[in-house]
């Protein structure tokens, strides 16, 4: 059966090759989907974790999308923040997001370069209020000096530093006041705390206990960070569904057009094996086996190029956070699988129910 399964492929290479490219752009379309959307995520994840904070500390009506929400945090209490015992730093930030969607922080960049320093690779600190510090990944060949648009208004870089410091562009904290019209106020208060974890949570009860700030909204690292998964951000579960489930209908249709056809072309040829003895589960084996094999084809090749395509993109395009996830490899491959299955039912039946006397008449 494996030798008619193969000299059946063979015998129509065009058509084969086409199916296991269909299934292979299935298979790239369902990682590259969830690479992208998932990669957001980790990545977000990974530069707050850079950022070297222990507690987020934010006025109670903002969302957990920051940048999302308008600055509405007093600097007033920074120097009350502080006061509280087993508080190391208190950096007070206005994170705004563009319509490009870049994150700009507005940073002090004392108390900042106070949670974790940065890790300069050319230049240093800010030198003048229109000055920005970059990270290596938005660079892109440009040197300390050089001029940069940002909000509307050019700023000079005065720093490029290793990524992975939460945003991406940083601008000092009084200028951000001063374009966006938030002067005095922050999105959050990042705080490190004195022998992190072991003061966490006390730090965190004396805040709410704190005259005027028991609304406030405080969180550990690790609090906020659970509320940014796939799971918490109901928008991108669903567009990674919705893309996933075309990518399975276009496997499906492909696979089922590719053998249903090749099904109507072998009316002969099925009669014959019929005729010798073949049983319907035979012949259904065979066009079942036929698929199968043109969705492994197609599905190894369209790993192997999502793999080739991170690859590409994490040289030309560092900043998209284009991460391939383990566990949506199984499932593409299970999908893939899936469709190529359900897609090669019909065509199977349809040819285990030909009447061996119709077909060996058939011209």
């Amino acid at each position: 059966m494996n030798s008619l399964v193969v000299g059946n492929l063979i015998h129509r290479p065009l058509r084969s090759l086409i199916s296991a490219i269909s299934v292979a752009i299935e298979v790239i379309m369902i990682l590259s989907v969830a690479a992208i959307m998932l990669g957001k995520v980790n990545g977000f994840h990974t530069r707050t974790s850079g950022i070297g904070l222990d507690l987020f500390v934010r006025p109670s009506s903002l969302n957990n999308m920051i940048g999302m929400s308008p600055a509405a945090g007093n600097l007033k209490i920074v120097p009350i923040l502080r006061s509280i015992p087993n508080v190391d730093v208190v950096s007070p930030v206005n994170i705004q997001i563009t319509s490009s969607l870049d994150n700009i922080y507005g940073i002090d960049f004392a108390s900042f370069n106070a949670l974790t320093p940065f890790q300069f690779l050319s230049g240093g600190p800010f030198n003048a209020p229109d000055s920005v510090i970059i990270d290596d990944y938005t660079s892109k060949g440009a040197k300390v000096g050089d001029p940069l648009q940002i909000l509307g208004r050019t700023f000079t870089i005065s720093g490029i530093v290793k990524h992975g410091r939460g945003g991406r562009k940083f601008i000092p904290l009084t200028t951000m006041g001063t374009l966006t019209s938030t002067e005095g106020k922050a999105t959050a208060f990042y705080v490190k705390t004195h022998d992190s974890p072991l003061h966490q949570a006390e730090v965190k009860e004396a805040v709410l206990k704190t005259p005027g700030m028991e609304s406030y909204n405080v969180q550990t690292l690790d609090e906020f960070l659970s509320q940014i998964t796939p799971e918490k951000l109901p928008a991108l579960t669903t567009s990674l569904y919705v893309v996933t489930g075309i990518a399975v209908v276009v496997g499906f249709l492909v696979i089922f057009q590719s053998m249903y056809t090749s099904v109507m072309e072998r009316t002969r040829e099925i009669g014959i094996l019929k005729s010798l003895g073949a049983s319907k589960s035979y012949i259904v084996q065979a066009v079942l086996r036929e698929s199968l094999l043109l969705a492994a084809v197609g599905i190894a090749l369209g790993v192997a190029l999502s793999y080739l395509l991170g690859a590409i993109l994490a040289r030309a395009m560092p900043t998209l956070d284009f991460q391939i996830n383990g566990p949506w490899v199984v499932r593409g491959v299970l999908l893939a699988f899936g469709g190529a299955v359900l897609g090669a039912l019909y065509p199977a039946w349809k040819a285990a129910s030909k009447d061996p006397i119709d077909a060996l008449a058939y011209e």
